[in-house]
């Protein structure tokens, strides 16, 4: 494993200080490829995304694209017992955090004879992609089908690549409406504009790899997406006062989603940052998955920094998907978290109860794209649409001050749709 070294934070230059918050880039010609797929899939329907299922997802031969609903209720039926349970707690987590989310309508008269409203609509088709690959993350599942049932979105369709039986399990709890066995960004593809299989959506959630994140990113100028939510990542907060052991476990579970995740230690204790690295020198040898882990830590960051103040203004400019703060100022760090996607909080709250089970959403932005996103919410499936009713009063008196408004942008015509009312 390549040796880890330690980044003095405040030697640094601005230069410096940015080369090291980049993220790691992105395959070459990445964007050409996907944009091929996408145009093969648009133009030719199911028979190329049949094609690339086979040679890309491992889809054999002779099977369909869409998973019956007795193969899903089969895979449920198939799980261990302690399985079927752990998923049923999940669930039930997730559906009581996100009911307390619902969107209430607003109402009002802004004058007399005036009133606005707005209204929740859920968006009727949406599109979930549940990442494969080495590690089939069915727990996306619920993340994305339990928040768009409690909105009330009336088709949902799952797409993800190969049949992995404890997705389609977790599909069918959920009690998707449609589940096709495609991935990568020819998936993404075939919710954007539909084929004789897959009906078009209205929006796609979900995260995925390099691939899939540019996919979405190329269709979303005809089909509204999430956020862009790529390769995983975690940034740890420590001091001096945090516990080595639980801080390598935390680094550790990040780095062994992909070889294209990073994890970044920021900490104020430079003794502490060394016995962590120790740790995990000694410890990834022999890892299950191993190769992947190094390959991840290649990426990884380790910076010394002066206080945990200074420790938070290195993680807003980052904006980490994922930002464990453990320190012995867990509070005041806390009030300080500007960009995150989400945060876990002290020593006994590590990334893995809100990639499971705590009840918060896993599907984060990345990428810096916390700075202006949030992650996935019950919110992220309605759409708002304002209403408004005038009366003869409310018209009566609002329309000199359209007309006037409407004569000052030289629009004519909005000045005499609005005093039209007023005269007759």
């Amino acid at each position: 494993m390549k040796k880890i070294k330690i980044s003095i934070w405040a030697e640094l230059s601005p230069l410096k200080k940015k080369k090291l918050l980049a993220r790691p880039k992105l395959e070459r010609n990445l964007s050409t490829q996907v944009k091929k797929i996408i145009h093969q899939v648009k133009k030719h329907g199911d028979k190329k995304l049949l094609k690339y299922a086979q040679e890309l997802d491992g889809l054999k031969k002779k099977s369909h694209l869409e998973v019956s609903g007795d193969e899903l209720k089969q895979a449920w039926v198939n799980l261990p017992k302690e399985i079927q349970q752990a998923m049923k707690v999940a669930k039930k987590n997730i559906e009581t955090f996100h009911k307390l989310q619902r969107p209430r309508p607003v109402k009002t008269n802004t004058q007399p004879g005036v009133f606005c409203e707005q209204k929740p609509i859920a968006i009727e088709k949406v599109g979930l992609y549940i990442p494969g690959g080495t590690a089939p993350l069915f727990s996306t599942v619920f993340m994305l089908a339990v928040p768009a049932k409690i909105a009330g979105c009336k088709k949902i369709i799952l797409t993800s690549p190969g049949r992995s039986q404890v997705t389609m399990a977790a599909a069918h709890l959920c009690q998707v409406d449609q589940y096709f066995a495609v991935g990568g960004a020819q998936a993404i593809a075939g919710l954007a504009y539909g084929t004789e299989s897959i009906p078009k959506v209205d929006k796609i959630f979900g995260p995925g790899n390099s691939w899939v994140t540019e996919a979405k990113t190329q269709v979303a100028m005809d089909t509204a997406i999430d956020m862009p939510a790529g390769p995983s990542e975690v940034l740890v907060i420590a001091d001096k006062s945090s516990k080595s052991e639980y801080i390598l476990w935390d680094l550790l579970s990040q780095a062994e989603h992909g070889t294209d995740s990073q994890v970044i230690l920021v900490c104020s204790s430079k003794r502490k940052l060394q016995e962590v690295i120790c740790k995990i020198e000694n410890t990834v040898p022999g890892l299950p998955r191993d190769t992947m882990i190094k390959s991840s830590l290649a990426k990884s960051r380790f910076i010394l920094s002066k206080s945990n103040s200074e420790s938070i203004e290195i993680s807003n400019l980052y904006a980490p998907e994922h930002l464990i703060i453990q320190t012995g100022e867990d509070a005041q760090v806390k009030n300080q978290v500007i960009n995150a996607g989400s945060v876990f909080i002290g020593p006994f709250s590590p990334e893995s109860c809100g990639d499971y089970a705590s009840g918060t959403n896993h599907v984060l932005p990345t990428g810096g794209a916390a700075r202006a996103y949030s992650g996935v919410s019950l919110l992220s499936f309605y759409k708002w649409v304002t209403f408004q009713k005038l009366t003869k009063t409310g018209i009566k008196n609002l329309s000199p001050t359209l007309e006037v408004l409407a004569q000052a942008e030289n629009l004519y015509c909005h000045a005499m749709a609005a005093k039209i009312r007023r005269i007759q």
